[in-house]
């Protein structure tokens, strides 16, 4: 079944389906576990299945899905977030200079130290809250601007509209990591963005057991190609299932994010309150310093919440791994709910402060949420 409309929930359900082209398909798609297609007596065509790394009919259904929930025109699906973030970076011209935030997901900084020279990258980290800095950063052979916003783990905000300006006045791209705000709570190409990516593992699978990462691009078709051939030539593409099973929980995302976002905004209130709790990193809470740039660019201001503790590192370990209903693990945007102590899960190459704790809100009922976290605060 298709659909014209322009609604999440609408487009998560019917654009997950299968497309009937008659009245007796079955409402819900198969898995297409087959890696090879028998060619035709006259010659394979241009739109034929061939072989899976190149073309799935449960990956393609996927693509199709994750471009409307964005509005964008092409998507490309990857079998990691790590995997989609590289094939972005690998599609710039050597050379090219790249900003990043200072205040960017740990994953894309390693990608960045350890792999960007030897691509040809210059690469520079910025202060991306303050525009006048990303602006006396560019230099005449920027390419992109890389946003992330909230930021992962201290949920700095980034004006998305402000980056798309200055980028395209110096004829670069914007490339938005839109995992934690998700296109529920932005809409990144709404604001200007060229690119959007996603850890499809996080909110769009929702229930911690799918690893996948998505590449969406609007009105650049020759930065997709570049994608694409980078998707299907290195091969970093998820399995049918992966894509189906994927595909079945976007169709529930719109419901859960509502929950995700109601929930943590109890629980920031609620931590901005606590004595045990130094500062609170959470842009639905009004002290935020970016909460009015949230608000305006943002519908919702999604699950994630860090906090400072008051105490050191030792203090947050033990409460991170105090409670009986939020479990100490890595990740996010799962049903259930989960927290870290995020230097430790890091490393020695960790820039995450030593009392700080990364929450994933998830969909538990918010009081008993309150009263596991209270209890592992007051031990």
């Amino acid at each position: 079944m298709s659909t014209e409309s322009t609604n999440l929930e609408t487009i998560a359900i019917h654009g997950s389906m299968k497309d009937n082209p008659s009245p007796n398909e079955p409402v819900v798609p198969g898995i297409e576990l087959s890696t090879i297609y028998e060619h035709r007596t006259d010659g394979i065509r241009e739109e034929d299945w061939k072989y899976t790394r190149a073309g799935n009919p449960n990956r393609s259904q996927l693509e199709k899905v994750l471009a409307s929930l964005e509005g964008g025109d092409n998507a490309a699906a990857f079998s990691s977030g790590v995997a989609a973030i590289t094939s972005v970076f690998q599609a710039m011209n050597s050379g090219s200079h790249i900003l990043v935030p200072d205040d960017v997901y740990f994953g894309t900084r390693m990608l960045v130290l350890d792999f960007a020279e030897r691509w040809g990258l210059e690469v520079d980290f910025v202060d991306m809250t303050n525009p006048s800095t990303v602006e006396q950063a560019l230099k005449a052979n920027t390419a992109m601007i890389w946003v992330e916003t909230p930021s992962n783990p201290l949920l700095q905000i980034t004006d998305v509209a402000k980056m798309c300006t200055l980028a395209k006045k110096h004829g670069a791209i914007v490339a938005v990591d839109n995992t934690w705000p998700t296109p529920f709570n932005m809409q990144p190409f709404g604001l200007g963005a060229d690119v959007v990516i996603h850890s499809t593992t996080k909110y769009l699978g929702g229930h911690s057991d799918i690893l996948g990462g998505a590449v969406i691009v609007k009105q650049n078709e020759e930065l997709f190609q570049k994608i694409r051939k980078i998707q299907i030539t290195q091969g970093a593409v998820p399995s049918s299932f992966d894509s189906w099973l994927l595909a079945r929980s976007i169709r529930s995302f719109p419901l859960r994010m509502r929950v995700h976002n109601e929930n943590a905004g109890k629980m920031a209130a609620f931590l901005n309150e606590h004595p045990k709790v130094r500062e609170v990193f959470y842009p639905g809470l009004e002290s935020h310093p970016g909460h009015e740039i949230a608000k305006a660019q943002m519908s919702g201001f999604g699950g994630m919440i860090s906090f400072l503790i008051e105490g050191d590192e030792a203090d947050a370990l033990k409460i991170v791994h105090g409670t009986k209903i939020v479990t100490a693990a890595t990740s996010l945007g799962g049903i259930e709910s989960i927290w870290e102590h995020r230097r430790s899960t890091e490393g020695e190459r960790s820039v995450a402060p030593k009392d700080l704790i990364r929450f994933s809100v998830g969909l538990e009922h918010i009081d008993d949420l309150i009263a596991d976290v209270e209890q592992a605060l007051d031990k």
